[in-house]
Parts: C-alpha cells; sequence; structure tokens
C-alpha cells in the first residue's frame, strides 16, 4: 500500500509543469508531459497479500477481460538488440504467429535453475519451443532443463481460470508457472528465446550493471560518463 512511486511518476504533476511554464523551459516542459504518452490509460490494483506472482495476476483479471495480456516483472529489465525490436514486441510477434501463450526464457547455469521456473519441450526453428513441461524453481537434479523463464510474458485469458484452480505451490504461494503448467493440458505454450539483453534489479549487483549500461547509451551523458569510467582506477 506504500508503493506509489509508479502511480505519481505516470500522474500529471501540475505544480512541476506550471513552474517549467512560466519559466519559459519548454524542452523539460515537453519531456514531463511525455512520460504519459496520448493514448495510453494507467490503471492501478494492489495486490492486498504478498501470496505469490499468479494471485497479483488474478488482482488483475477484472481489467483484462477475455483479452490476452502481456505481464512484465520490473525487476527484470530487458532490452531488445541495437537498432531492433524490444522483448516485448518480439514476442507480441510471436503471439501473433502462433495464437499461444509465449514465455521469455534463456538457458541459465545449471547451479541457477532453482531461482527460476524450468521449461522443457520440443525445439522449434527461430528460437521457440514448444513447451511441454514447466518446473518451479526446481533442484538441479531434478530441473529438465536449462531454459528458464524471464520476466516477460504474453498470456492468453485461459490463465486465470488456472490460477484460481490450482493451490499453493513453491514457497506456499500461488505460483503463475503452476498456472500455465496446467494450462498446457488445453492450449499450446511457447517459450522464446529473445534477442536481447536481461538485467537482474533485483539484484545489487544487477542494479549497477544496468545503471552503467544504460547510462552508457544516453545521449546527454554517455561521453562524460564513459571518460569518467575511463579515468577511474579499477585494479
Amino acid at each position: 500500500r506504500s508503493k506509489r512511486a509508479i502511480e505519481d511518476h505516470f500522474d500529471t504533476a501540475y505544480e512541476l509543469e506550471t513552474e517549467l511554464e512560466s519559466a519559459g523551459k519548454q524542452a523539460l516542459l515537453d519531456l514531463v508531459r511525455s512520460v504519459q504518452p496520448a493514448d495510453m490509460l494507467c490503471s492501478y490494483v494492489r495486490q492486498p497479500r504478498a501470496l505469490g506472482l499468479g494471485h497479483a495476476v488474478l488482482c488483475a483479471e477484472h481489467l483484462v477481460g477475455h483479452e490476452p495480456f502481456a505481464v512484465l516483472l520490473a525487476d527484470d529489465l530487458m532490452t531488445g538488440p541495437a537498432g531492433g525490436p524490444g522483448v516485448l514486441r518480439q514476442m507480441v510477434d510471436v503471439f501473433a504467429r502462433t495464437g499461444g501463450s509465449v514465455l521469455a526464457v534463456q538457458e541459465v547455469p545449471l547451479e541457477q535453475v532453482h531461482r527460476y521456473g524450468i521449461v522443457a519441450g520440443n525445439a522449434l526453428p527461430d528460437g521457440l519451443t514448444d513447451v511441454q513441461q514447466m518446473v518451479e524453481k526446481p533442484s538441479a537434479a531434478q530441473a529438465p532443463s536449462r531454459l528458464a523463464v524471464a520476466g516477460r510474458y504474453v498470456l492468453t485469458p485461459g490463465v486465470f481460470d488456472r490460477i484460481r484452480q490450482g493451490g499453493r505451490g513453491a514457497g506456499g504461494e500461488i505460483q503463475l508457472t503452476d498456472a500455465i503448467a496446467s494450462l498446457l493440458k488445453e492450449e499450446s505454450v511457447f517459450a522464446y528465446e529473445y534477442e536481447g539483453v536481461r538485467y537482474d534489479c533485483g539484484s545489487k549487483l544487477g542494479y549497477l550493471k544496468a545503471s552503467v549500461e544504460f547510462a552508457l547509451r544516453h545521449p546527454e551523458v554517455s561521453t562524460e560518463f564513459a571518460a569518467y569510467l575511463k579515468s577511474r582506477s579499477l585494479t
């Protein structure tokens, strides 16, 4: 209930806009007003208890209705290849071709499989796998593969019923992975090895890496920041 940063970020900042307008700072004013595009409507739903990702997704069912939808986990910052489409854009294109739910995946070391939902299935062209099995946070000995689900999903609305019907899984939480695994009995689900890079901003190191990488791409600060990094002694 105290996490209002995203809601406030996309809200209209009347005081700030008035100050910039009166100071004649049009470029900054345009930047502030571009944060929320005119064709975008933001709605917010609270998850009253921390009962897992599956439960969080179910809390938004009334907004989604009977439409396919995307889930983006904010602590996974993902960027597509330079000059290419973003990861979610790639996944939406895959969904348009296949008609089945799409999970972003990446191969992880065996010693890390216990941190992820792991998928296995039949390999297809273009980085796709027709998923036949999903396991939430398996041990290295029980993992059916090293393909780990990253923080992007494009799902059909059928997953909502599966979340409702399922019980609590790993960690005593309502797991989205378990609901998708149940969905496999009725619908096709595809794992997609996306083009791009994932930064695990849920970890301190991942957050620092993302900050450095995006600073080096920023048109305002990249040159000076790169020079600063080169000036630092890393020995």
